[in-house]
């Protein structure tokens, strides 16, 4: 949330704040038995299936893993620039 914040008004986020929020991520991708490698796998095949029905914006492409109370959750917001009209007419 802070993070989100601060790139609205411009700030970097503290580092006490970055920590915390790299820390949280190592929680979270332990607690899934998830490397950062698998979901770093994970979002080169999302773009790769996704890229064949739409443009996407790889660059503000954001796909995390988080803790939602006993589970693990995949969230992924994909910027879509355009959908391929050859995709539809399949």
């Amino acid at each position: 949330m802070f993070d989100l914040i601060a790139r609205v008004l411009g700030r970097e986020a503290p580092s006490a704040e970055i920590a915390k929020e790299r820390l949280r991520l190592v929680l979270v991708h332990d607690r899934a038995s998830v490397t950062p490698q698998f979901l770093e796998r994970l979002k080169e095949e999302l773009i790769h299936v996704i890229s064949e029905y739409m443009e996407i914006d790889t660059e503000n492409m954001e796909v995390r893993l988080s803790q939602a109370e006993h589970q693990a959750v995949l969230v992924a917001n994909i910027p879509v620039r355009r959908v391929r009209r050859a995709a539809l007419v399949r």
